[in-house]
């Protein structure tokens, strides 16, 4: 059915090599931590430890600088990101050619989601150390989460020249090949991934969703079990495997994994998948109640207001699904599906209106509260003019995405704006409402129509 909308797949997730780990286990309370890079002593015990190393006088300054690095990672994990960046900065200011403290820093500011800066910092790093597979590795993620996906390849394969055993970068760049579209080229990185890391609960559902973009989904939900078995405290693998099972025509099923997502962690994309596979079952009120939940914990999830739309239609209540689509086209101007929705349900609704007599608004009077929205409804002429400047609308926001997507979120801005001084100047001496709708109708046909 065309006003459903289509699933979306699971996403591969960029998961760079990290510095230290904020989820290791901690050390047992006898033994004093020992600051070294690798160290899996929580945060907090091992900034005590580097702290004491840095503050004895008789601590090599070499060995200095390396355990103010360390304390610099741990503060950074124990969200003191700023504090953590002062102290490299202080251990360039003594030593700039000291590669670690350039590849701490540009981890750090990537993790922090600067790229930009981490780039140039990494470019440092490896200026100064070009035989680290480390920090080919950490400039391929941020390459990667800036949708430069060529030099990310560039760069975890320079770091697998240096490292041939280094899985993560394997893993990373079968991410980077998934989202070039290269699904057999980011199998094959994450079979070498999983070869040399068999216990990578991540690898495994990355690998299930290259294999469901293939079509196969039956190893994709093998990947997807594998990874809920190593690690069952991730909702992301319960919800990967929803997907798959939905594709693979079980809502059922799915419904139960979402379930278990939703358990872990309530999120809006979670919420909407359910909600997805209700509506594959026509429980029209259950996946209605999950789009719902979905927007009240994310008013902008784009995708929830469309699949709502489709719910409400298929329940008949059509003002409500031109509602949905509406709202999903004025988040994202550039989803074709929902104006394609949008527009088709309009007709169904000028059709049933011109049996009926009718003239309805472009939303849905029942649920109208404003005392404009109310005028609108009573009044036939405004009703057909309030639709004709919806309509307008998702013409011109058409119009203008296939010029500019900028031009585009302009035209829904101006729009929102519109409505706010419509409710707004409603009622006060001197605004005509008419007019204004109309003269606002005729703007958006003069966009329309370049």
């Amino acid at each position: 059915m065309r006003s459903f909308a289509r699933l979306f797949a699971a996403t591969a997730v960029l998961a760079g090599a990290a510095l230290c780990s904020l989820s290791v286990a901690a050390e047992p309370a006898t033994e004093p931590a020992q600051c070294a890079a690798k160290s899996e002593a929580p945060p907090a015990r091992l900034i005590e430890s580097c702290t004491a190393l840095i503050d004895n006088a008789d601590t090599p300054e070499a060995d200095r600088l390396d355990a103010m690095i360390t304390r610099a990672v741990a503060l950074h994990n124990s969200r003191q990101t700023d504090k953590a960046l002062a102290e490299i900065d202080a251990v360039i200011a003594r030593d700039p050619g000291l590669a670690r403290a350039f590849r701490a820093r540009g981890e750090i500011l990537r993790q922090s989601g600067n790229n930009v800066s981490a780039i140039e910092a990494l470019n440092q790093a490896i200026r100064l150390a070009p035989d680290n597979a480390y920090a080919f590795e950490f400039r391929a993620i941020a390459f990667s989460n800036s949708g430069k996906f060529d030099r990310a390849i560039e760069d975890y394969s320079e770091a697998l020249r240096l490292k041939p055993d280094y899985a993560q970068a394997f893993s990373d760049r079968g991410a980077a090949w998934y989202f070039k579209g290269e699904y057999q080229k980011a199998i094959a990185d994450y079979d070498q991934a999983i070869r040399l890391d068999p216990n990578k609960a991540q690898t495994y559902t990355n690998r299930g969703a290259a294999y469901g973009k293939l079509g196969r989904i039956d190893r994709a939900l093998d990947d997807d079990t594998s990874a809920i078995r190593i690690d069952p405290s991730r909702p992301e693998y319960f919800d990967n495997r929803g997907l798959n099972l939905a594709r693979n025509g079980d809502p059922t099923s799915a419904i139960a994994d979402y379930d278990q997502a939703i358990k872990i962690r309530p999120q809006a994309s979670f919420l909407t998948n359910r909600g997805d596979a209700y509506q594959a079952m026509k429980d029209y009120d259950r996946a209605i109640a999950d789009y719902d939940a979905a927007l009240k914990l994310d008013p902008g999830f784009q995708r929830a207001y469309n699949n709502r739309g489709a719910a409400w239609r298929g329940k008949g209540d059509r003002a409500r699904a031109m509602q949905d689509y509406a709202q999903a086209v004025r988040l994202n101007p550039a989803d074709a599906t929902a104006a394609e929705n949008y527009k088709e349900t309009s007709l169904e609704v000028e059709r049933l209106g011109a049996v009926k007599g009718e003239s309805l608004p472009s939303f849905n009077c029942a649920t109208a509260r404003l005392r404009v929205e109310k005028a609108i409804c009573a009044d036939p002429g405004l009703a057909r003019l309030d639709r004709e400047m919806n309509d307008v609308f998702l013409k011109a926001v058409a119009s203008a995405e296939a010029d500019s997507h900028r031009a585009a979120l302009a035209l829904t801005k101006q729009q929102r704006e519109f409505i706010e001084r419509r409710n707004s100047g409603f009622g006060r001496q001197g605004y005509d409402l008419r007019q204004a709708m109309q003269e606002r109708v005729d703007r958006l046909n003069a966009v329309a129509q370049r």
